[in-house]
């Protein structure tokens, strides 16, 4: 009689743990899918971009030096990488890339990145969200432009901040890539310390 009084609470605490565990195993399903289309994201765009856009950041010099990737990096460097990323402020110099390049390439990757901001596994990720609107934002602006010449000195202003916009939370939510690729997969890793555009001649071909 003693063991069927407890039965009820053995079956619940059971539920309740199967619960957990489904749940668990859910979320991990959930970070896996989120996490190949951000993988997708900066191998078709994302890390191309950033070395396209480094040349117009003033502080190119010093993003290079802050961001250049190592494989001994720890938590904290990672950190502390992805802090700077967010909050550097530098002069945007339009002037250094072709912006008709870049207009053309953005309006390409137009329905690409409609479909990652349609992807309901991305509600999960609002730092990854908000970037790719800051880069959509940036593709707007270009293409609402019939040139991007002689344009006056404001509306460059207005361009140039969308576009630091786009490239200091593009770098920051490329670290958290990385240090995620570190993480769990570092045969991937291994290729972005490459080819990253933060070093002084990026190249997938192991060397040593």
């Amino acid at each position: 009689m003693s063991n069927l009084a407890f039965l009820p609470l053995e079956v619940l605490i059971v539920a309740v743990i199967i619960e957990r565990l489904l749940a668990r195993r859910e979320k991990q399903a959930l970070r896996q899918k989120l996490n190949m289309v951000v993988g997708a994201f900066f191998s078709e765009l994302g890390t191309p971009l950033l070395g396209e856009l480094l040349p117009a950041m003033g502080a190119a010099p010093q993003i290079r030096t802050r961001l250049a990737l190592d494989a001994h990096w720890g938590r904290r460097e990672f950190a502390d990488a992805a802090a700077y990323a967010r909050t550097v402020d530098c002069q945007v110099q339009l002037e250094r890339i072709d912006l008709d390049r870049l207009k053309s390439r953005l309006f390409e990757e137009r329905q690409f990145l409609l479909r990652l901001l349609e992807n309901p596994n991305l509600l999960e990720h609002d730092r990854f969200t908000d970037m790719l609107w800051a880069i959509f934002h940036l593709q707007e602006e270009l293409e609402a432009r019939p040139s991007l010449h002689d344009l006056p000195q404001a509306d460059r202003a207005h361009l140039a901040g969308d576009t630091q916009r786009a490239y200091t939370q593009l770098a920051a939510e490329w670290l958290a890539y990385a240090e995620h690729l570190k993480a769990a997969y570092p045969y991937l890793f291994s290729l972005v310390l490459r080819i990253h555009p933060f070093q002084e001649a990026p190249s997938p071909v192991v060397k040593a």
